[in-house]
C-alpha cells in the first residue's frame, strides 16, 4: 500500500515507510573500526546524539551485515561526519566491494585515533567511542557508544547531506529568523 499526498496509512508497508523516512534529511558519516591492516569502514547515516552527561551517541547497523560482529568484538568504533567534498568516499564505502585494510586506510587518508580506530582528519567531525551497550532492534543492531575523543575540521562546516534518496547540500548560510 503506497501513501498518497495527505493520506494516512493504517498499515504502512516498507516502500511507504522508506519514502516517508526519505523526507527526513540526514548527515552522512563513515563508521570505522580498526586501523592499518585491520581497517573496516562503511557509509552510515543513522547517527544520533543521545546524551551530554555522559557523552553518548547511537549508531544502527544491519544485524546480518559484516560490521555488527566486528563492532561487538572491538567493543568500540569511530564515526566520521563527511563534508560535501567527501561524497565520492560516501558512495565508495556504501558498496559491498568497498576497500578494507590498508587500502581503506589509504583511500580515506585516515590516521589511527586515540582508541585505535581510523579517523579522517578532513572529516567535519569525528567521534571515537567505546561500546556502552548493544541491542537488537528488528533487522538492525543499535550500538550505544561513549564518546572518549572527538575532533573537528578547520574551516566552516559544509556537511554532506542525504535527502529523498540523493545527496544534497545546505544553504551557504544558515537561514535567519
Amino acid at each position: 500500500m503506497t501513501a498518497t499526498p495527505g493520506s494516512v496509512l493504517a498499515r504502512p508497508d516498507v516502500a511507504a515507510f522508506r519514502a516517508a523516512m526519505g523526507r527526513f534529511p540526514t548527515g552522512v558519516t563513515l563508521l570505522t573500526l580498526g586501523s592499518g591492516d585491520t581497517t573496516t569502514a562503511m557509509t552510515l547515516n543513522s547517527l544520533t546524539s543521545v546524551s551530554l552527561d555522559p557523552l553518548l551517541l547511537l549508531v544502527s547497523v544491519r544485524t546480518d551485515g559484516r560490521m555488527r560482529p566486528l563492532i561487538s568484538r572491538a567493543r568500540g568504533f569511530a564515526v566520521n561526519v563527511l563534508g560535501e567534498e567527501q561524497r565520492p568516499l560516501a558512495q565508495e564505502f556504501a558498496r559491498s566491494t568497498r576497500p578494507e585494510g590498508q587500502a581503506a586506510m589509504t583511500r580515506l587518508a585516515a590516521v589511527p585515533g586515540a582508541t585505535g580506530h581510523a579517523v579522517l582528519p578532513a572529516a567535519e567531525s569525528s567521534f571515537e567511542c567505546v561500546l556502552e551497550e548493544e541491542r537488537e532492534a528488528g533487522d538492525h543492531t543499535l550500538f550505544l557508544g561513549r564518546v572518549v575523543a572527538l575532533g573537528t575540521a578547520d574551516g566552516g562546516p559544509r556537511p554532506l547531506v542525504f535527502h529523498q534518496g540523493a545527496f544534497t547540500r545546505l544553504p551557504a548560510r544558515p537561514l535567519s529568523d
